[in-house]
């Protein structure tokens, strides 16, 4: 599913216009956005939570080359689901 696949669902379950339901989803993005970057979780009972994480800086190696190359530590976006998305996929 894309966002307007997204954006299309939303307005036909919760009876918006197209319109409304893409200023719903953006305003979503955005405030969970402004969130992660200043370091908050993100929690939806029962769908999941949003978190920011550290990955450490490493070594790894180029594929091609076998060459091993220094990567950088830096902050990467978590997501875990909540127990009823969890069960409802399975």
């Amino acid at each position: 599913m894309n966002k307007a696949e997204l954006i299309d669902a939303m307005a036909g379950d919760a009876g918006l216009t197209k319109a409304d339901a893409k200023k719903a989803l953006d305003a979503f993005i955005g405030a969970t956005t402004k969130a992660l970057k200043k370091g908050d979780r993100v929690a939806l009972v029962g769908f999941g939570s949003f978190g920011v994480a550290k990955r450490a800086a490493r070594t790894g190696r180029n594929p091609q080359t076998g060459k091993e190359i220094k990567i950088a530590a830096k902050k990467v976006v978590k997501f875990k689901a909540g127990s009823e998305l969890s069960a409802s996929v399975k």
